[in-house]
C-alpha cells in the first residue's frame, strides 16, 4: 500500500516518521515544494509539485496511491482542494491535519483580520514593522508608505526587487523568545504582522511581543473544506488502523484531460 503525504511542515515530517515506525511496510511518498530545503524523512520525496506528472490525480493513478494525508500549512487551501478532488475521483481515502490555532493570552494585544490588504491598511500609523506572513506580493508591499520601515522575514528571498524601505531577513524556525525579543529591540519594532499558523516553531514572537507590549496584527485562517484533525496522535492512530485494515483498491482508469493539479 502507498500513502502520499502532502508535506512542507514540521508536522508532516513528524507524521512520516511516526507512520513509518508504526507501519514499516507501508510505502510512503512525501511531497514538498522544494523551495526551502529537502526534508529528511523515511519516504520517497517528490519535489516540485505535481504539474510535472500531469497533475495530482494523474500522479496518484500512475503511482497507485491508496490514500492522501494533507499536512501542508494551515493557510494552504488550494492544495487541499486539489487533494480532496483527486481522492473523490479515484475513490481514495483522505485526511487533513490542522494544528491548533494560537489563542490570545492575558497581556496580548492582537488585532484580527481576514485579508492581507485589510491588515496592511491598518498598519498605516506604525513606523517600524516586522512582517512574518511568509511571501507577500509587490502590490501588497506597495500599500505601505515610503516613510515606514519594514522588515520582511521569510525563508526564501522574494523573486522581485524590494522597495528601499523594506529590509529582507532570511530566517527559518524554530525561533526562541530571547532571539525574538532581541530582534524586536534591535530594530525598535512597533508592530508585528503574523498569520495564525499555530504550532510551536514560530510562537516565540508572540510571547516576545507580549513582554514589551507590541501589538500583533493577526491574519485569521482561511476556511478549510472537509473534515480535519487537530490531534496529531489521533491522526497517527487512524492512519495506523487504516494501514492494518484497508486493502488496496484496483487501479482506476481515468480519461486524459481529466487531471487536476
Amino acid at each position: 500500500m502507498k500513502l502520499l503525504i502532502l508535506g512542507g511542515t514540521a508536522d508532516a515530517r513528524h507524521l512520516a516518521t511516526a507512520i513509518h515506525q508504526a507501519q514499516p511496510c507501508l510505502e510512503l511518498l512525501y511531497s514538498v515544494a522544494g523551495l526551502v530545503r529537502q526534508p529528511q524523512v523515511p519516504a520517497t520525496v517528490v519535489s516540485g509539485g505535481f504539474s510535472q506528472f500531469g497533475g495530482l490525480t494523474a500522479y496518484c493513478q500512475q503511482q497507485n496511491i491508496d490514500g492522501i494525508v494533507n499536512t501542508t500549512h494551515p493557510f494552504s487551501v488550494t492544495m487541499g482542494d486539489h487533494a480532496q478532488q483527486a481522492c473523490k475521483e479515484l475513490g481514495l481515502d483522505y485526511w487533513r491535519f490542522l494544528r491548533p490555532q494560537w489563542q490570545q493570552q492575558s497581556g496580548d494585544d492582537w488585532r484580527l483580520f481576514s485579508s492581507t490588504s485589510e491588515l496592511f491598511n491598518s498598519l498605516t500609523h506604525y513606523q517600524r514593522i516586522l512582517l512574518t506572513l511568509g511571501q507577500v506580493s509587490p502590490e501588497e508591499l506597495a500599500l505601505f508608505n515610503p516613510e515606514q520601515q519594514i522588515w520582511l522575514r521569510t525563508a526564501v528571498r522574494p523573486t522581485y526587487s524590494l522597495p528601499d524601505n523594506v529590509t529582507w531577513i532570511k530566517a527559518i524556525g524554530p525561533f526562541d523568545e530571547a532571539c525574538e525579543l532581541s530582534l524586536l529591540k534591535q530594530h525598535n519594532i512597533t508592530a508585528i504582522a503574523s498569520k495564525n499558523s499555530g504550532g510551536s516553531s514560530t510562537i516565540a514572537k508572540l510571547s516576545a511581543a507580549r513582554s514589551i507590549n507590541i501589538p500583533v496584527f493577526m491574519l485569521q485562517r482561511p476556511n478549510i473544506t472537509g473534515p480535519a484533525e487537530e490531534d496529531f496522535d489521533v491522526l497517527v492512530e487512524r492512519l495506523n488502523t487504516w494501514a492494518k485494515t484497508t486493502k488496496a483498491p484496483k487501479p482506476i482508469v481515468i480519461n486524459k484531460g481529466n487531471h487536476h493539479d
